[in-house]
């Protein structure tokens, strides 16, 4: 590795698996201290629920009384529910936008003091489901907070330039995290076979979307701020629809 990222601090959210443990492995070999938070404190993680504002307090001062500074936060953590429209309940809609862009905000509220402190740099995880409707997967909550999350992107891009913050997301397709094979590429669910849909012919790795990651939160990008960097293998540019996933199946 190259070090790009060495001798920062970067706060990771959601490290127990996915697409954040991928991240803290590649931070940590660019040359990043993490300091990693999530639910499942298994895996040696430091206890984070993103959707409360004091367990997020507790999170970022306990970084801060470890290392001293933030120099990124990578807002990774979310969780979902999927259902139809006419289906969905309140109570499903409101836990899917609190996972999902309530902890966003409330990380990058708790982290920006020390952020302006650092002049340093916000990552979030949009989705190409916060760029288009889906013919094959309901998810209205979905789509309506990663929407959120790239809007806020740029909104705080726009606030946080005159400290120095630089704030860009990133928005992947189709990623092949245990989640994803639990639910969405499942053998019952009508996109398991997205990947004949994909232009470049794959579903995408975690390795797939971390150094894209490094690369917005190195000096590198350092003239890059509210940018969504899509990483789908060319998903949502084909946008391919119900009727011709089934053909493909």
């Amino acid at each position: 590795m190259s070090g790009r990222l060495q001798g920062k601090v970067a706060l990771i959210s959601g490290t127990a698996r996915g697409q954040g443990a991928a991240a803290r492995e590649r931070f940590v070999a660019e040359g990043a201290t993490v300091f990693g938070g999530d639910l499942n404190t298994s895996t040696g993680e430091a206890h984070l629920d993103v959707t409360d504002e004091a367990s997020v307090a507790a999170w970022i001062q306990r970084a801060i009384d470890a290392h001293d500074r933030i120099d990124i936060l990578y807002n990774n953590a979310g969780a979902v529910r999927f259902a139809a429209v006419d289906d969905q309940s309140l109570e499903d809609w409101r836990f899917t936008l609190a996972a999902e862009l309530d902890s966003v905000f409330l990380t990058c509220k708790r982290a920006w003091p020390h952020l302006k402190a650092s002049r340093g740099v916000i990552l979030n995880v949009g989705s190409t489901a916060g760029l288009t409707g889906s013919m094959t997967n309901q998810r209205a909550a979905h789509s309506a907070s990663k929407g959120g999350v790239i809007a806020l992107t740029r909104q705080l891009a726009a606030e946080g330039a005159p400290h120095g913050i630089r704030v860009n997301s990133i928005s992947p397709g189709m990623i092949a995290t245990p989640g994803a094979r639990e639910n969405l590429l499942a053998p019952h669910h009508p996109m398991r076979a997205i990947a004949d849909a994909i232009p470049l012919g794959r579903l995408g790795t975690e390795q797939d979307v971390t150094p894209a990651a490094v690369f917005l939160c190195s000096d590198e990008a350092a003239y890059i701020t509210g940018a969504n960097l899509v990483i789908d293998g060319g998903w949502s540019v084909v946008l391919p629809g119900a009727q011709q996933m089934k053909e493909n199946e």
